[in-house]
């Protein structure tokens, strides 16, 4: 059994931020790592017989894009412009998220969409090119289901069979 190829895990973002067309943009190109940090809230505690107590209260999970560079044309750079250029907050840095795995035959594994919260870190970067990485805060609503690579579409488990999109 080989191991899994990072290219297989592919991250998707929807640039339009809430707006009438759904434009999901796959995350990666410039970035050598990209990783789901869960954050998992634990909290050990000893009591006084020497027993151990754990409280596991969920996951805080967020991803840090960096670093992201502005490409002309880019819709996903439009938007994280925006943000820090007018120093958006709340609704206006909400979008969601997909996260998908393929398998080496192009087939999707599975899907995974989530609302999210962009914040940008900053504006600038060295004499490479203009940069403008950020955060993505997940902010729950995770739902299961299935992803077209030809249309970068997303479609929940429960509607699959009405043949709605995302």
């Amino acid at each position: 059994m080989g191991k899994i190829e990072r290219k297989y895990l592919a991250h998707y973002i929807d640039a339009s931020f809430g707006g009438e067309t759904v434009n999901y943009v796959r995350l990666g190109k410039d970035l050598e790592e990209y990783k789901k940090e869960l954050n998992p809230d634990i909290e050990s505690t000893k009591n006084i017989l020497g027993e151990n107590s754990v409280k596991h209260s969920g996951y805080e999970p967020s991803s840090d894009v960096d670093p992201f560079y502005a490409y002309e044309g880019d819709p996903l750079f439009t938007q994280l412009d925006k943000i820090a250029n007018e120093y958006l907050t709340g609704d206006d840095t909400k979008t969601t998220v997909v996260d998908v795995l393929l398998g080496s035959d192009g087939t999707v594994k599975w899907a995974y969409r989530e609302d999210a919260i962009i914040g940008v870190n900053s504006v600038g970067g060295g004499t490479d090119g203009v940069q403008i990485p950020f955060t993505v805060h997940y902010d729950g609503n995770r739902t299961k289901g299935t992803w077209n690579m030809e249309t970068n579409t997303f479609t929940p488990e429960s509607s699959q069979t009405s043949g709605e999109g995302a």
